[in-house]
């Protein structure tokens, strides 16, 4: 029994250790959560309106019934201001919940973008844009204390837990305080064909500091702003078959992380065109215990004209991997763009 309990501990604090730091919770599948990456990228799709829906579940091999799970759901619309130039209005929010004690963040905010042509023409397949966004919104954490005890809660005499004692801990709150968030991003794309593209973008989130203690007193925590810079692209091989590589780089505070693999496209160009990718991903994180391989992602998109279904599934490859048994994360997500009235649509990168 005691063995067992030392193998909890350790367990609970090479999670801790892993994930303090690392406080914006992001997707494996990044490109299929575009406002949550990069404000710039809201309105970036070809249709009238996009909405999208994330979900991630991770670590249920070690926390069992109380993993880390988050949910998002966005949706945005684009209009059109004067030749080929258009502004993108969006919402997101974002729920994350982990531990026993349903540690939850929550995440609400509206997105703008303007999109300036810089290149090409509506009336071709080749175009390019350049895209500022910013992000305005609000944030809070929560934790139930109740659902947890203390070392004070320990009755020596009967050894064992009693909750009905003073935890002692007075000055522990159940939520921070509601504060504000600033995002702003960049983006640049060139569209050079229809199965052709290249795309480079940076953002920068938690602009004002933020103080997210659960503590009425003593030293406060500050979310860190997080830095983020992706790029990927589109690279026929033939006429069915392309690649679309990208990379994500995030730093936030003393965490650096970053995604980088690729993902396989095959169309047969039917009218109702029916798509499916594949792809191979890799992630490397740098927390309070150094540089690790931290996963790899193993991902799956079909394309069915207006709706993108992703599936991925992370195999933990980081300290953690005995006690997982290298099983980490599951993800899915889902697209739906609404397509354009109009007969000039704007022709953008495959994500």
């Amino acid at each position: 029994m005691q063995k067992r309990i030392t193998q909890l501990l350790a367990v609970f604090f090479i999670i801790m250790s892993q994930q303090i730091f690392a406080q914006d919770k992001q997707f494996s599948q990044f490109y299929a959560s575009p406002m949550n990456l990069n404000p710039a990228m809201t309105g970036v799709f070809e249709g009238s309106f996009r909405a999208v829906v994330n979900y991630r579940e991770q670590y249920n091999s070690i926390l069992d019934i109380h993993p880390f799970r988050t949910i998002s759901a966005g949706f945005e619309k684009r209009f059109r201001i004067v030749n080929s130039d258009y502004l993108s209005v969006g919402i997101t929010a974002m729920q994350d919940q982990s531990g026993v004690a349903g540690y939850g963040q929550y995440r609400g905010s509206l997105s703008t973008s303007y999109m300036k042509q810089v290149g090409g023409s509506k009336y071709s397949t080749q175009s390019q844009y350049l895209i500022a966004g910013a992000q305005v919104g609000f944030g809070q954490n929560r934790i139930d204390p109740t659902r947890l005890w203390f070392s004070a809660q320990f009755d020596q005499p009967t050894v064992s837990v009693n909750t009905s004692l003073d935890n002692q801990e007075a000055n522990l709150t159940t939520s921070t305080d509601v504060f504000l968030d600033f995002n702003a991003g960049l983006m640049w794309y060139a569209r050079l064909d229809e199965n052709k593209s290249v795309y480079v973008g940076g953002a920068l989130n938690h602009i004002a500091p933020a103080q997210i203690t659960l503590y009425d007193q003593g030293p406060g925590e500050t979310l860190h702003m997080r830095v983020t810079g992706h790029a990927g692209a589109e690279i026929p091989l033939n006429r069915e078959l392309s690649l679309l590589p990208a990379i994500l780089v995030m730093s936030q505070g003393p965490s650096f992380q970053t995604n980088f693999g690729v993902n396989f496209r095959y169309s047969n160009h039917d009218w109702r065109e029916v798509a499916i990718r594949a792809g191979l991903w890799n992630r490397i994180s740098k927390t309070v215990e150094g540089g690790h391989a931290d996963a790899l992602i193993v991902s799956t998109i079909l394309e069915m004209e207006r709706i993108n279904l992703g599936l991925s599934y992370d195999v933990n490859t980081s300290s953690l991997k005995t006690a997982s048994q290298s099983r980490g994360s599951f993800e899915i997500s889902l697209i739906y763009v609404h397509p354009s009235k109009t007969r000039y649509k704007v022709n953008c990168p495959k994500f």
